[in-house]
């Protein structure tokens, strides 16, 4: 893990609080740390999946004796919900705030714009896929930056080395790169990006309680709402990611975690990723300064001979259909 085998993100004994951990790559993230030793907190809106979930986290505990499980039902979308969990889970954490927060819940409705129902789909995503976040970053930075935390540690922390908070963003590879069909879902992802690159900057502001930022950027996976995604999904979209094959939940949160572990910022789960991370990396972090730039100086010669393919079938597609079927049959 990064320079000597160095862990930058250790959680034993840490409490960690996870947004969309009742299922998908939420929950297989919470197993994973909970094998690590961790004290978790999953939010969801569904309170008999948050049992279901919280009873399966426990079960990978590596020290289920002194290991601890909580669980708060709460709408990611809805305003002002960040303040409430984060009060509920200090309270239970013997008043201290978590010292990691992943903000894994979102969705995607894939539209295209000209649709009927965009707008509100747009909207929707906006909601808990950007405000679902930005909400609870905000709220949990105002909770660790108070002044009297410093006086709160419990012996167990004043014991050890001070490590640093974390707050985790789950972005897509979307947040790099957009796609016809996805007007209502990728300025959601993009919009998460901007805030993360805004917080990786501002932290510095606050030497004194040292805070990591990360953003993970997943492609497809094969989760519950990925088949939600493809209901909506218009026929040319799918035809532009069919070369992409779909990652298990399994894959996404432990490629995630080792790269939180390494300390990096930038955390894509394929090499598509990568790529279209390499090539729009503007002014954010880089994890490695010499790969980053090299590969940002050969990925828009690749990118250029793939936005040719997927602006090809996209006029070939519109010389196909329009005139036969009309506009209806871009999205049926």
């Amino acid at each position: 893990m990064g320079w000597f085998g160095h862990n930058h993100m250790p959680v034993e004994g840490r409490t960690i609080l996870m947004t969309g951990g009742s299922e998908g790559t939420g929950l297989c993230v919470a197993r994973i740390f909970a094998s690590k030793g961790a004290n978790i907190i999953i939010v969801s809106r569904n309170e008999p999946k948050l049992e279901e979930a919280i009873n399966s986290i426990k079960t990978t505990a590596k020290s289920p004796e002194t290991q601890r499980f909580h669980t708060i039902s709460a709408d990611v979308a809805e305003s002002g919900y960040a303040e409430r969990v984060v009060t509920d889970a200090t309270a239970w954490n013997n008043g201290q705030p978590p010292e990691i927060v992943w903000c894994l819940a979102g969705l995607s409705t894939p539209m295209l714009w000209i649709d009927e129902g965009a707008m509100k789909a747009a909207r929707n995503n906006m909601d808990v896929n950007y405000f679902g976040t930005a909400e609870m970053s905000h709220a949990i930075m105002r909770a660790w930056l108070q002044p009297s935390q410093g006086a709160k540690k419990t012996s167990a922390e004043k014991s050890r080395p001070a490590a640093a908070k974390h707050i985790i963003f789950t972005g897509s590879v979307l947040s790099t790169f957009s796609l016809a069909g996805y007007g209502t879902y990728a300025p959601s992802k993009f919009a998460l990006r901007a805030l993360a690159d805004v917080l990786v900057m501002e932290v510095r502001l606050y030497p004194d309680v040292p805070i990591d930022v990360h953003l993970i950027l997943p492609n497809s996976i094969t989760t519950a709402g990925y088949e939600r995604e493809n209901a909506t999904k218009p026929k040319i979209t799918q035809q532009i990611e069919g070369a992409d094959k779909p990652q298990s939940p399994e894959e996404v949160a432990q490629i995630s975690v080792d790269g939180l572990e390494n300390g990096r910022y930038f955390i894509s789960t394929s090499f598509v990723g990568g790529l279209m991370r390499w090539g729009t990396m503007g002014n954010s972090p880089r994890d490695n300064w010499f790969v980053d730039t090299l590969m940002a100086w050969i990925s828009p010669l690749i990118m250029a001979f793939v936005m040719w393919d997927m602006n090809s079938q996209v006029s070939a597609w519109a010389k196909r259909n329009t005139d036969r079927e009309g506009l209806s049959s871009h999205t049926k």
